[in-house]
């Protein structure tokens, strides 16, 4: 089987967006630098790569270690069927997206904030 970059990068995407993570916080966390990042995200050069660089964005992710290599790989493991119906999970997901956007709109406003202070 072919290494599934483009599962790597939805992958990715979706943790980032589950987690309210930026690249650089992901960066940061996982000492990868951010366009190896960019790159893997957005499936730009997909390319072999050093192991230890998805072990380390898989970890800084809060997924095991060895989770995008499996994902790459094609045999990371899937939820549950009966995940995908479990209400609980579903209003999990609604709180953090709310979560999500209550922390841009925090982030927005302590922006403003800051550029109104400068001028003062």
């Amino acid at each position: 089987m072919a290494d599934d970059w483009a599962a790597v990068a939805d992958a990715i995407s979706a943790r980032l967006k589950e987690l309210g993570m930026t690249q650089l916080e992901a960066a940061a966390k996982s000492q990868v630098a951010p366009a190896t990042i960019r790159e893997l995200q957005y499936n730009k050069m997909p390319r072999r790569r050093n192991p230890r660089t998805l072990q380390a964005l898989s970890e800084a992710l809060d997924w095991p270690a060895d989770y995008l290599g499996n994902v790459l790989a094609g045999t990371a493991a899937t939820p549950h069927g009966d995940e995908a119906d479990d209400p609980v999970l579903r209003k999990l997901d609604d709180v953090l997206e709310e979560l999500h956007q209550l922390k841009t709109r925090v982030e927005a406003v302590e922006q403003r904030q800051a550029r109104e202070d400068e001028q003062s």
